[in-house]
């Protein structure tokens, strides 16, 4: 199973913790796009590809509202020259990079047609946007590395299918209740089947014959004190879960979900986005945030996480805390992550 760890990029601290997410031993490190929440992304990942050797590098996530699907194609396959190869491009509909300059998420149709576009591009192909002009962007086709694989973040059917249309990976941000998550993985196989039985458009999808595979954004905090695991991502299960309240169906979730998702959808402030100190997060049942998220001691932490993967996961995003957490104790429970859950599920 690869672990990845999400961060926000914060100026002078993503290289040193890209560096310490490979001495821990994750797999990769996605680091958030948001413009007016985050430093840049693109300068951050490339520092964090400049400190580390074996560690796999993206955005987690970017969107093609902010950034054309040619820039996003650009700066990923130079991230990969530079990095030796081991980019992954999240992508998604947008949210706060979206929200905080005051523009809704990408339509879904919108979205499939930049995705395809991106990875018409990052194939170093001819690719025809609007008003048939016709653009490409030759020197990735020269470029010897692999081309850069696109791992779309998805909560809804709709984006669910275009994943499994368009792209290598797909990472729910369903949350982290056990039936949601089968219901989700359950769409993501419908989808690929349909894909499979000849349903793409022309020019589209993954290289023939390659897999779709799946793996979960998840908010987790690792503390003996659940109390304080809690607080600790309030604001980012605020996050993951109030993209439950666009629109996607509530196969899988608990009553206690539907409810806080419900109260997210009506007291939700963009102005206090991500952040535990937020009275909607602060406002979320202890039952709720127990739910949707991974919190607590070690043991118990690694064993739902393993029942996760068992649904047939490839891959989990540890997000491990909120926009204005602590800046100390995220890393403590990053370091009981890495020393007490990361080798089981490395082994497993």
């Amino acid at each position: 199973m690869q672990v990845w760890l999400h961060a926000f990029s914060f100026p002078h601290r993503t290289a040193a913790l890209a560096r310490q997410a490979e001495a821990w031993g994750f797999t990769g490190l996605f680091v958030a796009d948001s413009q007016n929440l985050n430093a840049d992304v693109w300068i951050e990942l490339a520092l964090a590809a400049a400190a580390t050797r074996q560690l796999q590098l993206g955005p987690g996530v970017t969107n093609p509202a902010t950034r054309h699907p040619a820039v996003t194609a650009s700066a990923a396959a130079t991230l990969q020259e530079e990095s030796g190869g081991r980019v992954v491009l999240g992508l998604g509909r947008g949210d706060s990079a979206l929200s905080q300059i005051g523009l809704a998420p990408v339509h879904v149709a919108g979205f499939e047609r930049a995705l395809a576009e991106l990875q018409g591009f990052l194939r170093g192909e001819e690719v025809v946007l609007d008003d048939d002009v016709r653009s490409s962007i030759g020197w990735i086709a020269a470029s010897q590395q692999p081309k850069v694989p696109v791992a779309v973040a998805a909560t809804g059917p709709h984006v669910i299918a275009a994943a499994a249309r368009h792209a290598e990976m797909l990472d729910f941000t369903v949350g982290a209740e056990r039936e949601r998550l089968a219901w989700a993985i359950e769409a993501a196989r419908a989808a690929g089947e349909a894909a499979r039985a000849g349903a793409l458009p022309d020019g589209a999808g993954r290289s023939p014959g390659a897999a779709l595979s799946l793996g979960a954004f998840v908010n987790v905090a690792v503390d003996p004190d659940r109390a304080a695991a809690r607080d600790l991502v309030r604001g980012s299960t605020a996050i993951l879960a109030r993209f439950g309240t666009e629109g996607a169906p509530a196969d899988g979730l608990s009553e206690v979900t539907k409810a806080g998702i419900a109260q997210l959808g009506a007291e939700y402030e963009e102005a206090r986005h991500g952040q535990s100190s937020a009275p909607a997060a602060r406002r979320l049942e202890d039952d709720f945030i127990d739910r949707f998220a991974v919190c607590g001691p070690a043991g118990e932490v690694l064993e739902r996480l393993l029942a996760l993967r068992d649904l047939g996961l490839e891959r989990i995003v540890v997000v491990p805390g909120s926009l204005d957490a602590d800046a100390a104790a995220v890393e403590a429970s990053n370091e009981r992550f890495a020393a007490d859950v990361l080798p089981g599920l490395l082994a497993a």
